[in-house]
């Protein structure tokens, strides 16, 4: 029983260190409701899995072959008349119809854009894809997972699933990094096609010096020692997941401080973006982890000059502050600067009339072309 125990004791510790890294990506249940017995909480979230629509909306079924041969997956939500009538100029002259690419956030999926999806469903083509190891992605192997490959990735998903027409990119957290690599690898696809861009809740860079609102000599001590924990815990990924598993309380709690600033927040919500996370393997976040240390995307940036772009945040994001998005701002000059009162990492599930409104803006300016004042 002594060694078992220690087992579960390490399992415990390393899920709940799982908990910490993954914090920035979804939510949980609130950490006032530890007080509440195991089994309550244990039925509270059953119930929230089994209300609300979130994670329903489907759209057709496609498949991307990435550079390395993983299959990406992605879903298409075509535009009915109306709403091909009303994003008709965005289309003259381009080849196609305008289509919107989004690309969600590390130990998220496609889902998380939900509420964006509902808003602009029939109204416009839209593309929702995984990001490989997440959702119905596979995961790919044989080289490191950097950014500069999710970059590729989403060339690949564009490639299959919008290859002529006008683009609007749209990336929240690590999806916006990747529409960054997008551009620093391919500036002639953004030249020729894209017309509006949006980052949602991103970071061009020097994410080594987000503190997620602890003292920061102490979370640099943990990010030195972090890479290696990693990696042996992705080592033993069956007995990471039994101890996050047993770890749920704590780990809800942490994921939801980091993730939603509010206390109106719907717990379906809520516990929706916990499932997401909850989802992602903890081998992937282990094998993710390395890429935002060595992100550096400020330069590619470049390419959207003079094109309608969005750059959104909300203030109290701890994960990537609004300092992050200010410097995109500063890159962009003419970009829509939105901070978001009252809102944090997950700001399109927290306060997604805002995020919306916001998208809206974005479109409007790109269905005229690019801004070339």
């Amino acid at each position: 029983m002594g060694e078992q125990g220690g087992g579960w004791r390490r399992a415990g510790i390393a899920g709940a260190a799982i908990g910490v890294l993954a914090a920035g990506a979804a939510a949980g249940v609130a950490v006032e409701r530890l007080t509440v017995s195991r089994s309550v909480r244990r039925k509270a979230r059953l119930a929230l899995d089994a209300t609300g629509p979130y994670g329903t909306l489907r759209g057709t079924p496609g498949r991307a072959l990435a550079d390395d041969g993983t299959i990406l997956a992605y879903e298409t939500d075509e535009a009915d008349a109306a709403g091909e009538a009303e994003a008709g100029r965005a289309g003259e002259g381009a080849g196609g119809p305008l289509t919107v690419v989004f690309s969600h956030g590390f130990c998220l999926n496609q889902d998380s854009w939900h509420y964006q999806r509902a808003a602009l469903r029939g109204r416009v083509r839209t593309v929702f894809w995984d990001q490989r190891g997440h959702g119905r992605s596979e995961r790919g192997e044989g080289q490191p997972v950097g950014i500069e490959l999710l970059g590729r990735d989403l060339k690949a998903v564009i490639d299959a699933a919008a290859p002529e027409g006008p683009l609007v990119l749209v990336g929240h957290s690590m999806g916006g990094m990747t529409v960054m690599a997008l551009a620093e690898q391919y500036p002639e696809l953004v030249r020729d096609r894209v017309v509006g861009v949006a980052f949602v809740g991103t970071s061009p860079g020097r994410l080594e010096e987000v503190s997620y609102g602890l003292p920061l000599a102490g979370v640099n001590a943990v990010r030195r020692v972090l890479p290696g924990v990693l990696r042996a815990l992705g080592s033993q990924a069956e007995l990471v997941e039994k101890g996050r598993r047993a770890t749920a309380d704590l780990f809800a709690g942490l994921v939801r401080k980091y993730s939603f600033a509010s206390k109106d927040v719907d717990p379906a919500v809520v516990r929706f973006a916990e499932r997401m996370i909850e989802s992602v393997p903890v081998d992937v976040v282990a094998e993710f982890y390395p890429a935002f240390g060595a992100h550096d995307k400020l330069a590619a940036l470049a390419a959207f000059r003079g094109l309608p772009a969005l750059a959104l945040v909300g203030d109290q994001d701890l994960v990537t502050p609004a300092a992050h998005t200010e410097a995109i701002v500063e890159a962009l000059p003419g970009a829509a600067a939105v901070v978001v009162p009252d809102a944090g990492h997950l700001v399109m599930l927290e306060r997604p009339g805002a995020v919306g409104e916001a998208l809206a803006a974005l479109l409007a300016r790109a269905g005229e072309g690019p801004d070339n004042g």
